[in-house]
């Protein structure tokens, strides 16, 4: 069984980024974070330095463009096995086809968002992916997280 325990989160509301990092470092992830202050280049860097299993991705950034930085990671050999869990604001059907059609692997809706929730979507299919192939026992229960309201 994969140990996936290496998340990179990326987010400019400094509350939910310090919440995240809170609850997945209580729970023995091994993390690094960026408040998207730094240029592309500075974070791809950063990530590829990092070599995350698991990337959390607001792609609504003042400073970057999300789209932009999952094409970097996904056409990057060093971090483009990294799954993207993407959660924004955006909430019309054409973005997150774009989210999705660019790479990211997951996608969920930040209206009413709770980290607590969230953080748990994201450890129940983190889990699911470090089970050996042949052990589907939690594929039901995260069946529907491809795309989350």
């Amino acid at each position: 069984m994969k140990n996936l325990n290496k998340i990179f989160i990326i987010e400019d509301d400094l509350n939910i980024l310090y919440g995240l990092r809170d609850i997945f470092a209580s729970n023995d992830f091994e993390l690094d974070i960026s408040d998207s202050k730094e240029d592309l280049e500075e974070l791809i860097s950063k990530i590829r330095k990092f070599k995350p299993d698991s990337i959390i991705l607001d792609m609504v950034l003042p400073e970057i463009d999300g789209q932009e930085l999952i094409r970097r990671i996904k056409s990057d050999s060093e971090i483009s096995n990294a799954e993207i869990f993407i959660f924004t604001d955006l909430s019309d059907e054409d973005g997150r086809a774009r989210g999705v059609g660019l790479g990211a692997n997951y996608y969920f809706m930040k209206n009413e968002f709770d980290i607590y929730v969230f953080s748990g979507k994201v450890m129940r299919v983190m889990r699911r992916e470090s089970l050996s192939a042949d052990d589907e026992k939690d594929d039901e229960e995260t069946e529907d997280l491809l795309i989350m309201d």
